[in-house]
């Protein structure tokens, strides 16, 4: 007998919690702002928004799931099993966090406050859930197969990340290492790799783009491809600056052969969930098999 299916809605902490947890009391956080020339009503209202839709999207939850309520820090430490149906509720980055711990579950992207985030990954409101669902339940549903990246080592690391992948030195100091693509090598010392997909091309991809001025096609969130840039590549007798952005075609790979002491890569800005790597391994990156689910 199959599990009925259950709600996992995912809801990060409000700057609000945050601030009342670090700082004691309401009277002692909003003296902490306004020294800081920030006025506490704004941060309590976007608490009561966020508030407001998770009541309301707990309120649309079809009566006969299961249910439950993770918070963004716990992700690493839940397990996601195949009948869930995930409901993120925050921004977009919210959908892009949770995307990496899914294989394949269908993902309801719920945006609190639309006059704050675009809603790109998370475009429904929370009063449209009941429907949203109900749909998805059916099979009537539309959903969209965002790619996502992965990086493996060479003695079987993995992560993923829908947005980008980051490798470089934890401290920003310079990353020395081998990077080989398309029948290509180059020795850098740099800034450090950004690598990702289409989804990642609206966000710090797209920043590597614009600034460089490159010609590169940037890929579309469904495609499979992937795109690479080398951040502040600096040319010398032993280092290049001349292969510093590329395409990763559908099953093709980017590798990198670390030559510094220690390097990282995290994915979607998560420093904290990240893989070290150490003189002489070698990382590759490349299309992830999974894909986030995104209902739309």
């Amino acid at each position: 007998m199959s599990l009925r299916p259950r709600a996992v809605v995912v809801h990060r902490r409000s700057e609000y919690d945050d601030l009342i947890g670090r700082h004691g009391t309401h009277g002692q956080a909003e003296f902490y702002l306004a020294q800081r020339g920030r006025d506490i009503a704004e941060v309590q209202q976007r608490h009561y928004a966020l508030a407001a839709a998770m009541s309301q999207v707990s309120a649309g939850l079809p009566l006969q799931w299961r249910r439950v309520e993770v918070e963004r820090d716990e992700l690493d430490r839940f397990v996601f099993g195949p009948e869930d149906v995930v409901i993120a509720v925050g921004q977009d980055g919210l959908v892009a966090n949770v995307a990496k711990y899914l294989t394949g579950q269908p993902v309801v992207g719920v945006n609190p406050e639309p006059q704050w985030n675009p809603g790109i990954l998370a475009p429904h409101a929370p009063d449209a859930v009941t429907g949203v669902l109900s749909s998805l339940a059916r099979g009537a549903a539309s959903t969209e197969d965002r790619t996502m990246v992965e990086a493996v080592t060479d003695d079987g690391q993995e992560l993923r990340a829908l947005n980008e992948l980051f490798i470089g030195h934890p401290t920003h100091q310079s990353a020395r290492y081998v990077i080989q693509a398309e029948g290509r090598e180059e020795r850098h010392s740099s800034s450090g790799i950004l690598a990702g997909t289409g989804t990642g091309a609206t966000g710090w991809l797209r920043s590597s783009w614009q600034e460089r001025r490159s010609e590169l096609a940037l890929p579309q969130p469904t495609s499979p491809e992937l795109c690479w840039f080398v951040r502040e590549a600096w040319p010398s007798p032993a280092t290049g600056a001349t292969f510093t952005e590329g395409i990763v075609p559908d099953a093709g790979s980017l590798v990198v052969a670390v030559e510094s002491d220690r390097l990282v890569c995290f994915g979607d800005g998560i420093e904290a969930d990240s893989m070290s790597l150490s003189w002489g391994q070698r990382l590759t990156v490349r299309r992830s098999s999974y894909r986030l689910r995104l209902v739309r």
